[in-house]
């Protein structure tokens, strides 16, 4: 049975999609919704970099400005959920983002991840992106989420490549 769904987003162009999807998924199991947005180390290892040239900037600054933008969209991307306040939460981590939605998962008893595959950074032709990751190493179902244009994109893919196998 399905009791806590994990939903991370990254508000990107298919957040609106994710989060409507786990919701529904919600309702009809009865379940919880953890949206979470996780502020990549990376980034702050960056900062901390750029603070060591003398730029004035500091992590703390940093992590609380992301914060702040992050939960403005995150307050408009949940506005139109029909789902009630009292089975949405919302976190914020800060970390490796694999192990970050890791931990949530054990720490939070979730039983289902809800995540999309998209993405558009070139970096994770070489390192596998997030949800890559979460499919090999996550202990709970990881559901993959696609919007119409994914899903139209993939299915023109696969009907051409059958078409050549003919």
């Amino acid at each position: 049975m399905v009791k806590r769904i994990l939903v991370p987003i990254a508000f990107s162009q298919y957040s609106k999609g994710i989060v409507n999807y786990a919701a529904e998924l919600a309702t009809a199991t009865g379940a919880e919704l953890v949206v979470v947005n996780v502020i990549n180390e990376r980034d702050l290892e960056a900062v901390d970099k750029i603070t060591s040239f003398g730029y004035k900037v500091d992590v703390e600054h940093y992590v609380e400005t992301i914060k702040k933008e992050r939960q403005e969209k995150l307050d408009k991307l949940m506005a139109q959920l029909t789902l009630p306040d009292d089975r949405v939460t919302y976190t914020f981590c800060l970390g490796e983002p694999t192990n970050e939605l890791l931990k949530l998962v054990e720490d939070r008893e979730i039983d289902m991840v809800v995540m999309g595959v998209k993405t558009n950074d070139l970096r994770h032709i070489f390192t596998g992106s997030v949800a890559e990751r979460m499919f090999r190493k996550c202990p709970v179902t990881v559901v993959s989420y696609r919007d119409e244009d994914i899903s139209e994109r993939l299915r023109k893919r696969f009907l051409r490549h059958r078409k050549k196998e003919k």
